[in-house]
């Protein structure tokens, strides 16, 4: 490997095997800042350990072929080479369907029919609209019908979603924590996002739900992921802990900005991995750049 991409301590010597994950979605072309989120997996799982690389193309609106494959290619070109195949999240709609069964079965699951002007509608004309570091909390309007209700508004095939019922889903897991690289030991807030959804009509299934079926199925031991996603680890650990799957342990970077200290974003083509090696730089180059950026050494 290049030294641009050599492995770093302290991951050098591990009691168990790490196995990370790079999770991209195909809604448009990597970036510097998606480089420097992979290298931080990539370099975890050196010295015996697995990369693994997935595409969480759940949004079919969002999501495009194009885009998946220029990501392999891109990876590819970077160094980052992963183990096994790629796991493409929208092959496997039946298996969320199946975990999303186990939570109704479980009582910790209910359907909303409130639409997104119906739900911002009643937020505006509450006194204080709640808002937490995941956006705005759904009031719970739908969790107030009765069993009648909801199996009535079901069967006439009213559109819905479905939500955890996060004050049920809490109570029945207990206090939970989850191990973040460099801080220890998380409190987790269950209430952080409200009665997230799970399922929709037009999405199978949440990034909430996929991510955490499949870190578990894949045996992801070590979560590498930015920052902006550290609160979602509240839900996250709490749907583990309902589902009884392994706990892995978390380590959220930092990210990338530009100047004018704005993130980078995908609408940012000048920064992409592809415009940068039409520009002639080399993946040694582009590694250099980005940890730069994050103001670590080369």
């Amino acid at each position: 490997m290049s030294k641009a991409l050599s492995p770093q301590p302290p991951w050098a010597i591990v009691a168990v095997m790490i196995v990370t994950r790079f999770a991209p979605s195909p809604s448009g072309l990597l970036h510097l800042g998606h480089a420097w989120s992979a290298l931080q997996g990539w370099q975890r799982a050196q010295h015996g350990g697995r990369f693994l690389l997935r595409i969480e193309d759940i949004d079919p609106g969002r999501c495009r072929s194009e885009f998946d494959a220029a990501i392999l290619e891109d990876m590819a070109w970077l160094g980052f080479n992963w183990w096994d195949g790629v796991r493409r999240q929208s092959q496997h709609f039946a298996d969320y369907r199946a975990v999303l069964e186990r939570l109704q079965a479980m009582a910790l699951v209910y359907p909303c029919f409130c639409t997104r002007k119906q739900i911002e509608a009643e937020i505006a004309a509450s006194a204080a609209a709640p808002h937490g570091p995941l956006g705005l909390i759904y009031p719970g309007t739908c969790r107030a019908l009765s069993a009648t209700q909801r199996q009535g508004r079901l069967g006439a095939g009213e559109n819905h979603a479905w939500r955890l019922d996060v004050e049920r889903a809490a109570a029945l897991a207990g206090p939970l924590t989850w191990q973040e690289e460099g801080r220890g030991a998380v409190p987790v807030d269950p209430s952080i996002g409200g009665d997230v959804v799970l399922a929709r009509k037009d999405a199978p299934v949440s990034y909430h739900l996929a991510v955490v079926h499949d870190d578990h199925l894949q045996g992801v031991t070590l979560v590498t992921r930015g920052q902006d996603l550290f609160h979602a680890t509240h839900i996250h650990r709490l749907l583990q802990a309902l589902l009884d799957y392994a706990e892995p342990a978390y380590a959220h970077h930092g990210l990338l900005v530009g100047p004018d200290g704005k993130r980078f974003a995908k609408r940012d083509r000048s920064l992409t991995i592809a415009s940068l090696r039409q520009d002639g730089k080399t993946p040694e180059q582009v590694i250099a750049m980005a940890q730069a950026m994050a103001g670590k050494p080369t």
